[in-house]
């Protein structure tokens, strides 16, 4: 901390804040090193190891580089960026540091959605990427993901040879790219408008039928990247589209929204004004563009779908009119319901770990075997449909989903309608996620203890017929134990005796524990019974673990 306070080139922004800052606030920036999660590196902006600052993210780009100049003779590197505080400044800083050790940059010139940046990286033939955001998160917070030379985020293996390498780099003051030029350097260049074009084009080709467009849209960004292409595909698609102008334009405080998270109903505010009851479904993306949420009028109200019911639907569709067979990407807190379609119709399903990077890498072994993707999602609102990324790709999703909808309302029905009719077939699955918000390293302590408890005691509290324990590797039935092939993940996850299941995960990239629940029965009231059950009974226990 004294090392920070007196370096005479500290950033004058971060100087002054770190004058103000309070002994409980400077202990928080301190008491460790920001360091990856599921999706990258993800903080608070501000001074301290534990923030997002120009010194902390110099170690980890150094780190990259020599990841990099290891691996490729000549590598390059492809850096795009939101629309979230310093996350310009954090690009460029970063192609700063990677082109003073001898890696070729190209850069976005404008904000760019993630999706976008893994489609660059294949299209560059680049060696990885970066991107700079934080997804969903609060306006305070940034972030930074990196991608390997297929387009996926790195996955475990190589995450540890690549903090092997920042765990080697110079100190945080020991990085000075000062005089480094942006202009004019031999070594960084900026993106051009063709690879808009061409992404644009190769999401486009994944619509399965070209008809009239009847369908009615409301979009939003949220203030995000996805503002510019998606306006682009709906308007060349041809839908009947209103704009939320006031979202449209890019603002990292989020000024007229309480949550940038499609996920939460709340971001939809907007968009419902706009929508009038007119609109025939309502599309926001967060911030980076990689989630989509979907809200579809339905008998004069607008109602939400999730995730699970989002692909659900996709799966179905896709499986009626797609003419091949390949394999579904699920995760381990992903829904059955969409893999009980898929399964119906032939196809194989594997799930993955939390994290779209194992969907990635999944996609690239299918690659590797000559074997056909079909589809990939999570519970969280990423999908991805056509494997020309390696991310979740919420454009994709958004030419996919209006294209359901605008069949179907050719026929008289709704997505809701559609919904109704996939219960009634493979049975009514509800799925709930309650994020446990336990911020600072007190929080952090208090989520160890949360998964220790149900990790030692859960069996003792429910009717569990098998418990799997990521951390451990092990799937636990009675006295038979297996052994999980996926990587190492502090999750857990309960199945019960009446088929439901719950699992807890702390969150990688906020200070959070996620419970997700998963409910399949014969009757909405009965799956809705057994959630609120479930969720008051987990909420109740971990409200007890001190």
């Amino acid at each position: 901390m004294n090392e920070w306070m007196n370096y005479p080139k500290l950033d004058l922004k971060l100087k002054e804040e770190l004058a103000e800052m309070s002994q409980a606030e400077l202990k928080e920036a301190f008491y460790g090193t920001i360091g990856f999660g599921t999706g990258g590196i993800r903080g608070i902006v501000g001074p301290g190891t534990n923030r997002m600052n120009y010194y902390t993210l110099r170690r980890t780009n150094y780190g990259y580089g020599t990841y990099l100049l290891k691996h490729f003779k000549k590598p390059s590197v492809v850096i795009a960026y939101d629309s979230r505080n310093m996350s310009k400044e954090f690009a460029y800083d970063s192609a700063k540091v990677l082109s003073s050790l001898g890696v070729r940059v190209i850069i976005f010139n404008k904000i760019t959605p993630t999706p976008q940046l893994s489609f660059a990286i294949k299209y560059y033939n680049a060696s990885g990427g970066i991107v700079i955001t934080a997804s969903h998160n609060p306006p305070q917070y940034n972030g930074y993901k990196v991608y390997d030379d297929n387009g996926c985020q790195l996955i475990p293996e190589l995450i540890d040879d690549l903090l092997a390498e920042i765990n080697k780099a110079p100190s945080f003051f020991d990085i000075d790219v000062d005089d480094v030029v942006i202009e004019n350097n031999p070594l960084i260049k900026y993106t051009d408008e063709k690879v808009d074009d061409e992404y644009v084009e190769q999401v486009k080709s994944i619509q399965l039928q070209s008809s009239e467009k009847i369908l009615s849209v409301v979009y939003t960004p949220l203030h995000g990247t996805g503002g510019l292409l998606a306006k682009r595909l709906l308007t060349e698609l041809g839908y009947h589209t209103l704009f939320v102008e006031e979202q449209m334009v890019p603002d990292p405080l989020f000024s007229t929204l309480q949550s940038p998270n499609p996920e939460d109903i709340k971001a939809f505010q907007l968009a419902l004004k706009y929508a009038n009851k007119r609109a025939d479904i309502l599309l926001a993306t967060d911030p980076d563009a990689d989630r989509l949420g979907v809200a579809v009028l339905s008998e004069n109200e607008y109602i939400y779908l999730n995730g699970n019911q989002t692909g659900a639907i996709l799966i179905d569709y896709l499986c009626r009119f797609r003419n091949q067979k390949g394999v579904v990407f699920n995760t381990v807190v992903t829904s059955d319901f969409g893999a009980s379609i898929a399964r119906k119709y032939g196809l194989e399903v594997q799930s993955t770990l939390t994290g779209f990077k194992y969907i990635g890498d999944g996609m690239e072994k299918l690659r590797q075997a000559k074997r056909n993707f079909f589809f990939g999602y999570e519970e969280s609102y990423g999908y991805v449909l056509k494997d020309i990324v390696r991310d979740k790709d919420s454009l994709q999703a958004i030419v996919m989903i209006c294209e359901i909808a605008n069949y179907y309302k050719k026929i008289g029905k709704t997505l809701i309608d559609v919904l109704q009719d996939l219960y009634q077939e493979y049975g009514y699955y509800q799925d709930e996620l309650v994020n446990i918000t336990l911020p600072g390293l007190d929080g952090q302590e208090k989520i160890k203890r949360i998964m220790s408890f149900f990790r030692e005691q859960a069996e003792s509290l429910f009717v569990i017929n098998q418990m799997e324990d990521y951390l451990l590797s092990e799937r636990k039935n009675g006295i038979i134990i297996e052994k999980l092939m996926l990587p190492q993940s502090d999750v857990l996850k309960f199945y019960l005796q009446d088929g439901s299941w719950f699992a807890l995960r702390p969150s990688g990239t906020e200070p959070k524990i996620k419970i997700y629940i998963s409910v399949v029965k014969k009757s909405a009231a009965l799956a809705n019974e057994k959630v609120q059950e479930l969720k008051a009974q987990i909420g109740k226990i971990i409200e007890s673990v001190k």
